[in-house]
């Protein structure tokens, strides 16, 4: 997909943005002609996409960080800002996973999840503040469409996701008057991830998703890059506060087939979790 937009001597930070879809944003941005950095726990990881995105010709630095450590998340981001001065795109897409039922699952998994997704969320956004250009930053967020939906399997996602809503379109509130629009992306199935292979494991389950999208496949990881790239333009320049959903028209369907539901379950854990 060819770039839209010129993101020329802009500064485009992702957390979470070494694989998935959070590395298409990042792949979209560096083709756009911007700077990029990105974090995530696993340093292989960090090494292999700043060198992808460096071979896309892009300026570009990384960071092995856990966004469940505030210290780590703020350590990353004072280095990404010496690098290359203040932020003018933050992506926070760091994000967990996994089918269980709600009486099957530890209290350890569950925290693990909301964690991850809504307290990295608010560590990414809290520490990028200080950072951010003013007026004219954008902060995007990935969430989820377990944040509006309820599915089964999913108890732990749709909490920390509904959370990712609220707290992105508070952010919205707080930092408009600012010039920061804060705004969220929600995928529906998308190829390719490691998410849809948790969820949908099978050929025959990938194939009830297709067929429960209204546009009968699954969505690209380049097309969420297109949805960030237009998000954080200035053709988004009065678009702040939205959940943008991305996903072929699946959140409007009411979510048809759960990926809950295309999932196996998990064993119940025992009274030790």
């Amino acid at each position: 997909m060819k770039a839209s937009f010129d993101f020329s001597g802009a500064h485009v930070v992702v957390f979470g943005g070494t694989s998935g879809i959070n590395l298409g944003i990042a792949e979209g941005f560096a083709r756009a002609g911007a700077s990029v950095c990105v974090a995530s726990r696993d340093a292989g990881r960090v090494d292999a996409a700043v060198a992808r995105l460096r071979g896309l010709g892009a300026a570009a630095e990384g960071a092995a960080c856990d966004v469940r450590d505030a210290a780590a998340v703020e350590a990353a981001m004072g280095r990404f800002h010496d690098a290359f001065g203040a932020i003018d795109v933050l992506v926070s897409g760091a994000a967990g996973n996994f089918p269980a039922p709600a009486a099957g699952m530890s209290p350890n998994a569950f925290r693990a999840v909301v964690e991850i997704d809504l307290l990295g969320t608010y560590h990414v956004c809290r520490a990028g503040f200080a950072r951010l250009r003013r007026p004219g930053a954008s902060v995007i967020t990935i969430s989820a469409p377990q944040g509006q939906v309820a599915m089964a399997l999913q108890s732990h996602v749709c909490a920390a996701k509904a959370g990712v809503d609220l707290l992105t379109r508070t952010l919205a509130l707080e930092w408009g008057p600012l010039g920061i629009r804060v705004n969220a992306i929600v995928p529906g199935p998308i190829a390719g991830t490691e998410g849809m292979a948790r969820l949908a494991p099978t050929p025959q389950m990938r194939a009830r998703v297709d067929r429960s999208v209204p546009l009968g496949r699954q969505g690209r990881a380049e097309e969420i890059a297109a949805a960030a790239l237009f998000l954080a333009s200035d053709a988004a320049s009065y678009v702040s506060g939205a959940l943008l959903a991305v996903d072929g028209g699946w959140l409007a369907a009411g979510v048809p087939l759960g990926l809950g539901e295309a999932a196996p379950a998990v064993p119940p854990a025992g009274p030790g979790g």
